[in-house]
């Protein structure tokens, strides 16, 4: 078999949530973590902590606060990526100093930091072999998620990611044109002119998928998903660990 160029691997990526039982050796697990450790860092403050469940008590568990996501029993492995300010806190008393927190700057450079180390991470498991999809479901109930994994203060978890050997192969989504992404010099909405034909594109992609079940623009996902409020709770919740007060 050809082995693929980074950016064809990146190209070729598809959420994998159907797994074989082929076991991942914690070696393998290792390496992809290191990879994620290889992301950039915001000055350097490493601000991710990665929990690696393998409880299935606990996984039955955050799949239900997920909303149900069987895969997140299933999969051979399940991380779930935290944002972790309380590791620099620690280290600032050890010193004698006191680290101010709360600001929205440093949720802001958490979630960022945290969001490149995960892509990292499944960029590494698919270069080698592996399939992956990220849960963020794992936000619906941030509380439940907190107790089961003990977080601290100044740690909450972002999403999670299962892993493993996929055992299916659901096919690309299209993306949007590089127009509508792409802007030169300025912000434009030109792109959306190509807006009629990317629809039809991800309508035939649905009615592919689903075996002409579902019909389904990128604009009628849109507002299907966005018209609604998402995660009302999760302000108070960040406020709770001490995120977001200032």
């Amino acid at each position: 078999m050809t082995q693929k160029s980074p950016i064809e691997q990146m190209m070729d990526h598809q959420s994998i949530r159907k797994f074989t039982n082929q076991t991942i050796p914690q070696e393998v697990v290792n390496t992809c973590i290191a990879a994620g450790q290889a992301a950039s860092s915001s000055s350097f403050v490493q601000v991710t902590s990665v929990i690696q469940v393998n409880s299935q008590e606990a996984r039955t568990d955050l799949a239900k606060a997920a909303g149900g996501q069987a895969y997140v029993e299933s999969a051979a492995i399940f991380l779930v990526f935290c944002a972790d300010l309380q590791r620099n806190q620690q280290i600032c008393l050890r010193q004698q100093q006191q680290m101010p927190t709360g600001f929205t700057e440093q949720t802001l450079i958490a979630s960022i930091d945290t969001a490149l180390f995960a892509q990292n991470v499944l960029l590494a498991a698919e270069s080698l072999g592996l399939g992956g999809v990220f849960i963020g479901g794992l936000r619906n109930q941030p509380e439940v998620v907190t107790k089961l994994l003990n977080l601290p203060q100044q740690v909450f978890p972002i999403f999670g990611l299962c892993l493993g050997y996929p055992d299916q192969n659901p096919g690309q989504k299209p993306r949007l044109p590089l127009s509508m992404v792409l802007h030169q010099d300025y912000y434009s909405n030109d792109g959306l002119a190509n807006l009629a034909s990317y629809d039809g594109q991800i309508s035939d992609y649905y009615q592919q998928r689903s075996h002409g079940k579902l019909k389904l623009t990128f604009s009628q996902h849109i507002i299907k998903t966005v018209v609604k409020e998402s995660r009302p709770h999760m302000l108070p919740y960040l406020r709770s660990q001490g995120f977001t007060t200032r």
